[in-house]
């Protein structure tokens, strides 16, 4: 198997996996309690908090809050605004947004609520001039948008983002799932107020994420009950995810070269195949990703014919895989139905090699040689065999 489909999961590292171990087996007392045992587990988690914190940037380990997920992040964020900033109705984002970021505005917007969807530019980045003009009225308490998107892999201009929002008075949550650990992301050189993280991108295990909660704002929590992280998000806390996601963020801050590995599969593909379309802002996209259409083809096909060869990709967001629609952000940028049905997403990971970036090349250059001819056999029914 090619394993090219990390933006949707990452295998957890064999490190992260080793750092885990001991709080599944011997050191599993509950971190809450009072004895010796606990307190060391405690203290685990302790650093875990400070290996995430330094990931990002984040001035203080306190102000990191761990959840089980970066849909727990998005959803906490942006309830916590909601009840803190009620005279401020309004929130603003892309279509272009995760579908907890969508699923979350939607919400937002039937509790009474003004939702403002910005446009983005054709290459998938957030029209600033539009966003200038949405936060104008000064009734906005909230902006939230992707670091980097999950399809196209396309990096917002957070900095920019930030600043416009700041000089408005609105608060930024930014959903940087798919951006830490693959670009470097600093809290306190582009100031957000919350950012959302999830392990299982990162080569941690599924289960366990993060939510950045700027010491400047002020946080209502999602879940209550035994007060755990500081009172900010109750439950016994998922020690062993937690060790792991503090070990994966370590790992994560060595240098990484997945766009050489991204490189040679475009390339490659894009030789043989000259009528293919990177979608998305070629230069300002995560090193990792390549969204790639090819036109006249059908993608649901396409994944049979790879995974027939082995090769793991997917045609959008895994969130969505069951889904008949074409992609929401490929409509977002003013992709026809047509095209955006004919996108495959290919995503690295700094275990993938130099040889699978070319075998998967290969296979889905024959992928799509093998779909032309059956589309013009017009004998009968195709068959993927």
């Amino acid at each position: 198997m090619i394993y090219l489909d990390s933006n949707a999961t990452t295998q957890v590292d064999p490190k992260v996996l080793d750092a885990m171990l001991p709080f599944l087996r011997e050191a599993f007392a509950n971190p809450s309690a009072s004895y010796r045992a606990a307190r060391g587990v405690r203290s685990a988690i302790e650093t875990a908090r400070q290996q995430v914190a330094a990931m990002i940037g984040a001035a203080r380990a306190e102000e990191l809050i761990f959840t089980s997920c970066g849909t727990e992040s998005i959803n906490a964020a942006h309830v916590s605004v909601r009840s803190l900033w009620p005279d401020r109705p309004g929130l603003v984002h892309t279509g272009t947004e995760h579908a907890a970021g969508i699923e979350c505005a939607k919400r937002w917007r039937e509790a009474g609520g003004r939702v403002t969807a910005v446009p983005v530019t054709p290459q998938g980045r957030v029209d600033l001039a539009a966003l200038e003009q949405a936060l104008d009225a000064g009734e906005v308490a909230l902006v939230s948008i992707m670091w980097a998107n999950n399809e196209t892999g396309v990096i917002a201009p957070i900095r920019e983002i930030v600043e416009l929002a700041h000089a408005a008075g609105a608060l930024v949550h930014c959903d940087a799932v798919q951006a830490v650990g693959k670009i470097p992301v600093d809290v306190q050189k582009v100031p957000v107020d919350f950012l959302s993280l999830s392990g299982h991108k990162i080569h941690a295990p599924k289960g366990v994420g993060a939510l950045y909660v700027s010491g400047r704002v002020r946080f209502r929590p999602l879940l209550v009950g035994g007060g755990q992280e500081s009172g900010r998000r109750s439950g016994t806390e998922n020690v062993a995810g937690i060790v792991g996601l503090g070990t994966a963020a370590a790992l994560a801050m060595s240098e990484r070269s997945e766009h050489a590995l991204r490189d040679t599969f475009e390339g490659h593909v894009m030789a043989m195949l000259r009528d293919t379309i990177v979608w998305g802002d070629r230069e300002h996209r995560l090193p990792n990703t390549s969204c790639l259409g090819f036109p006249g083809m059908d993608a649901a096909g396409l994944l049979i014919l790879l995974d027939e060869a082995g090769v793991c990709c997917s045609a959008g967001s895994a969130c969505h895989t069951a889904s008949l629609h074409p992609s929401h952000v490929l409509e977002s940028m003013g992709v026809s139905a047509a095209d955006a049905s004919s996108m495959l997403r290919f995503s690295f990971s700094r275990f993938n090699t130099m040889d699978e970036a070319a075998l998967a090349a290969d296979a889905v250059i024959h992928a799509v040689e093998k779909m032309r001819v059956l589309k013009d056999d017009a004998s009968g029914p195709v068959a993927f065999s």
